[in-house]
C-alpha cells in the first residue's frame, strides 16, 4: 500500500490540482493512504478536511523578497519545518512526496530529499514560483502545465482538473445549462468572468457595453464576482450574476469568454477548445500574462490590458469578432492544440514514474 504526501496550498491555483490528484490517487487505489501538507492560514485548511483527507500543517514561511529581520530569522524556521516535515515522513512510512508550489511545498522538497524518498512537483503557472524552481533542481520529476514553462526538467503534463471540467460533455450539457441561466438556446453566448470576486474593469466595461453586444446578436452571461456586482438594468439578452454554483454549465452554454488569465481558467478554456480575450490581472508579477501565451501563440485567443479595455475597444474589437463565426471557429480548433483535458491522469503517472525510478535505483544498489 502506498502513502502519498502531497504538499501545496495557499491559493486556489495550488489547491485545487492538489485535490485533483489526491481524488485521481484514491480512485484508482482506495487502500492508498493520501495525506496532505499546508499551513493552517491557506485555503487548505478548509478545502482539505471538506474534500475528506488528513490535513498535516507547518507554520507559514513566505520567502524572504529583502534584507530584514524575517529574512535573517527565516533560515532557522525553514529548517525546523524540514525538520519536521521529514519526521512525519519517517513516522508515516510516507513512499512519496508530491509538491503543487505553496508555503509548504519548499521545505517538504528538501525533506524529501532527505529522507532519500521520491520527489515529483506540478507547476501551475507559465511563471515558476520560487519553491518550484528549487524543487526543480532536486528531481527529474517535474510536470508544469503550460508549455515553454522555464523550469529545470520540466516536461508538459497539462493542469490536473475539477472532475465536472475533465467529464464534461458540453454538447449534452448545454440544454440543462440554458435552462440554468434563463437564456435562449436559439442565441450564441459570451461568457465574461473576473473570478469569485470578480474584476472591476471587466465589470464595468462589459455592463457599459452590453446594448453593444446584445445589438450584434449575442446574448452575455455575465458572472460579476462578489466584491464588485453590476445591476441589472433589465437589457434582454443581459444576464449579470455574482457566480455560477455550476461553472461546468456555464462553460457549456458559452461560445466564446472573456477572462481574466489565471492559471487554471486558462488551462480549462484551452483543454476544453474554448475562444477567449483574455485581460490578465494588472497588478503582481505579470504571471498572468505568461499563463495566456500558449493559446495567444496559438491564435485561439486576444490578450488586451486592463487600462484597455473599455467599452471602446469592445466596440471597436470584440463586437466585429463575435460577428465573424469562422474566425471563432478557427480560434476554438487552435485553443483546443494547447490544452489537455488528462493532466490529472498525466500528473499521476509522473507520481508513478517517480516511485517506479526509486525503486529501480534500490534494486541496483
Amino acid at each position: 500500500m502506498t502513502t502519498y504526501l502531497l504538499a501545496g496550498g495557499g491559493t486556489a491555483g495550488h489547491v485545487n490540482p492538489l485535490l485533483a490528484v489526491a481524488d485521481r490517487l484514491r480512485e484508482r487505489d482506495p487502500d492508498a493512504t493520501v495525506l496532505v501538507l499546508g499551513t493552517r492560514e491557506g485555503l487548505e485548511s478548509r478545502l482539505v478536511p471538506l474534500r475528506g483527507y488528513e490535513l498535516l500543517t507547518i507554520a507559514r514561511l513566505p520567502f524572504p523578497r529583502r534584507l530584514n529581520r524575517a529574512a535573517l530569522r527565516f533560515p532557522a524556521g525553514f529548517s525546523r519545518a524540514v525538520g519536521e516535515i521529514v519526521r512525519i515522513i519517517r513516522e508515516r512510512g510516507i513512499d512519496v512526496v508530491v509538491g503543487f508550489g505553496g508555503y509548504a511545498a519548499a521545505p517538504a522538497y528538501v525533506a524529501a530529499r532527505r529522507a532519500g524518498i521520491p520527489l515529483a512537483i506540478h507547476e501551475a503557472n507559465a511563471k515558476p514560483g520560487i519553491g518550484n524552481r528549487l524543487g526543480a533542481a532536486l528531481t527529474p520529476h517535474v510536470g508544469v502545465a503550460f508549455h515553454g514553462t522555464p523550469l529545470k526538467r520540466g516536461r508538459f503534463v497539462g493542469m490536473p482538473l475539477r472532475r465536472e471540467i475533465e467529464t464534461l460533455d458540453r454538447t449534452a450539457a448545454r440544454a440543462e445549462g440554458y435552462a440554468e441561466f434563463g437564456l435562449d438556446p436559439a442565441l450564441p453566448t459570451l461568457l465574461v468572468t473576473g473570478g469569485s470576486t470578480g474584476a472591476r474593469r471587466i465589470n464595468a466595461t462589459v455592463s457599459a457595453a452590453a446594448s453593444d453586444i446584445v445589438a450584434a446578436g449575442w446574448q452575455v452571461l455575465h458572472l460579476t464576482g462578489s466584491r464588485d456586482p453590476v445591476p441589472d438594468t433589465g437589457l434582454p439578452g443581459y444576464r449579470p450574476r455574482e457566480y455560477a454554483d455550476r461553472m461546468d454549465l456555464a462553460l457549456a452554454v458559452a461560445d466564446f469568454v472573456v477572462s481574466r488569465a489565471g492559471a487554471a481558467t486558462v488551462s480549462e478554456l484551452s483543454a476544453l477548445g474554448m475562444p477567449a480575450v483574455y485581460i490578465p490581472y494588472p497588478v503582481g508579477n505579470g504571471e498572468q500574462r505568461y499563463n495566456a501565451k500558449d493559446a495567444l501563440e496559438a491564435g485561439g485567443a486576444i490578450l488586451v490590458e486592463d487600462a484597455e479595455f473599455t467599452p471602446e475597444w469592445v466596440r471597436e474589437r470584440l463586437v466585429p469578432l463575435l460577428t465573424d463565426p469562422q474566425r471563432i471557429a478557427a480560434m476554438a480548433s487552435k485553443a483546443g492544440g494547447v490544452g489537455a483535458i488528462d493532466g490529472t491522469d498525466r500528473m499521476v503517472a509522473l507520481v508513478d514514474e517517480a516511485l517506479s525510478a526509486a525503486s529501480a535505483a534500490r534494486k541496483v544498489r
